[in-house]
């Protein structure tokens, strides 16, 4: 007896790039062996796009809508992306941060499929293997996005839960900047973890020993960036939540010979120069003039020294003089230079122990409070992850000591912000100019309205990258960082009383696209774009894939 084959299911429908679900046509689905396999009505995407937000929005819990966008997501891509153009701003926190973590801490248990590049520690000789595996051509690659998950957002080592940073992050490229989705590739590097909940829970999908350091790790990211950079050689190669002395070690050591972006330094730090920027136009003043004051030292806030520093070496000041006007605290409150064992990121802006050899101290600490009191600072920047960690005295002391400081409480989420702004308004009698790391309504004070930008980096990083693919450009300059936060700034106007500092997300596509020219013009101008357009705005708008159905699914 013959043996009866069963029927495979058409490749079509399996394809997240090509499935259309109910808006194949009757003919479309005649020629793609999809008859019988969908009901009788033909939808348009506007109409599955409805359906698919209701369906959302019947959800109780920002995780449950999470699910079902990955889901949503591994079913079909331009559907998924439609229903988050469509809702942009509600959808960003529930595809990326917050929501994101909490996906990421059940990524092993709730393990359904994924479309992540895999490379472990444990076997080195895989890699290229895992990137030709892919299909793809050298000119088939715009963009990677890559972690080790050792400092997710603000919840720590995930290792290989952490995937979703990379497959989110990417998301937010197409649907802020439209990166193709096509064209891009999320990658976990898998170096171990020292998260002893997951190397001790049977769920866990990654490797089971504590991350790997120093030069057996040294040489793991030296094989990804040798291999991905020869395989895609115009990907731009973005590093995400990796641990602080990596971030900056691999960004410094790499950024000359390849086209690398660390967002966490870079981006952090270059939307925080748009709130800068937007404060200076307030204030009057140039970046010379500023004493910054950053609170949380780690990766993120000693990124944001680098790039307010430069600032300030851009106005005139040595690199001396630009150091003397940052001042760090941690948990072991001032840096300064006589601490032991000083991470190198913070190491260059440690403060020399005489100059506050007098300075008051707490149990031997010298505290906030009192640095703030001795340095009067013109820009507060929280990046602690400490709830309250700004309490009144300190706020008050800081609108004591300057007329319109620049206040950035940037933690996130809510729990763990240093002040939110309805306590700080008022503290301050209105005078702080403040952005948040949170999405806030506006504060009223004495019948004022005030609104607080969220220095978001999707306001940067979509538009950086979008910027850098079009132009080409071999790599990621301080100059194209200070054009795309100067575009972001010069999208609201601060000067009215109770004016945000930042744009919001509502037209982040459009927003997106300013910043990508201005850092294509940016990357041309520096000499190191490699291609080349008649018209720059239009090519712009030309590479911006957006979530139609077009072509032939075939």
């Amino acid at each position: 007896m013959e043996e009866q084959l069963m029927p495979q299911r058409p490749p079509v429908s399996t394809d997240p790039l090509r499935n259309r679900g109910t808006a194949f046509t009757v003919e479309e689905r005649a020629n793609l062996g999809l008859v019988g396999r969908l009901p009788s009505a033909v939808e348009t995407l506007d109409q599955q796009a409805e359906r698919c937000y209701r369906q959302i929005s019947s959800y109780s819990t920002d995780l449950q809508k999470y699910t079902y966008l990955d889901q949503l997501h591994d079913r079909n891509e331009v559907l998924y992306y439609k229903v988050i153009v469509d809702h942009l701003a509600e959808m960003l926190p529930i595809v990326y941060d917050p929501t994101i973590g909490d996906a990421i801490k059940q990524w092993s248990n709730d393990y359904r499929d994924s479309r992540a590049v895999y490379l472990s520690i444990d076997r080195p000789d895989d890699v290229r293997e895992s990137f030709t595996g892919l299909g793809l051509g050298p000119d088939d690659v715009d963009l990677i996005v890559v972690s080790d998950a050792q400092e997710i957002l603000g919840i720590g080592d995930w290792g290989v839960n952490g995937t979703d940073i990379s497959i989110g992050k990417l998301a937010v490229y197409t649907a802020a900047a439209g990166i193709d989705p096509s064209r891009v590739v999320a990658v976990n590097l898998d170096v171990g973890t020292d998260n002893e909940m997951l190397l001790n829970s049977p769920e866990y999908l990654g490797n089971r020993h504590a991350r790997i350091t120093g030069q057996r790790y040294d040489d793991f990211i030296d094989l990804y960036l040798r291999t991905a950079s020869e395989l895609f050689p115009n990907a731009l190669l973005h590093f995400e939540d990796f641990g602080p002395s990596n971030a900056r070690r691999i960004l410094e050591d790499n950024r000359d010979s390849y086209r690398i972006f660390n967002d966490d330094m870079q981006g952090t730090g270059a939307i925080v120069m748009s709130a800068v920027f937007s404060g200076l136009k307030v204030t009057k003043q140039t970046f010379a003039e500023q004493r910054l004051l950053v609170f949380g030292a780690g990766t993120a806030g000693t990124g944001m020294a680098d790039q307010i520093s430069a600032a300030m070496i851009r106005d005139g000041l040595t690199a001396e003089e630009a150091k003397a006007r940052v001042w760090l605290v941690d948990v072991n409150g001032l840096v300064t230079d006589d601490m032991a064992d000083l991470p190198n990121y913070q190491a260059a802006y440690a403060r020399p122990a005489a100059e506050v050899a007098d300075w008051a101290r707490t149990d031997g600490v010298i505290d906030l409070l009192t640095v703030v009191t001795e340095v009067k600072p013109t820009v507060l920047i929280g990046t602690s992850t400490m709830h309250n960690g700004f309490p009144q005295a300190v706020v008050e002391a800081l609108a004591a000591g300057v007329e319109r400081p620049i206040l950035l409480p940037l933690s996130n989420p809510t729990e763990r912000i240093e002040v939110m702004p309805a306590d700080a308004v008022p503290w301050t009698d209105g005078r702080a100019l403040i952005a948040t790391g949170i999405p806030v309504d506006p504060v009223n004070y004495n019948g004022v309205d005030f609104h607080i930008g969220q220095a978001n980096n999707a306001l940067l990083y979509p538009g950086l990258g979008l910027g850098t693919i079009v132009s080409g450009a071999a790599r990621v300059t301080d100059g194209m960082l200070l054009a795309a936060a100067k575009a972001v700034a010069d999208q609201v106007d601060p000067t009215g009383l109770g004016a945000s500092l930042l744009p919001d997300v509502d037209n982040l596509r459009a927003s997106s696209a300013t910043v990508a020219l201005a850092v294509a013009k940016q990357a041309i101008e520096e000499g190191v774009a490699t291609k080349s357009h008649d018209n720059l705005v239009q090519a712009v708008e030309d590479a911006m894939w957006q979530p139609i159905y077009s072509g032939n699914p075939e």
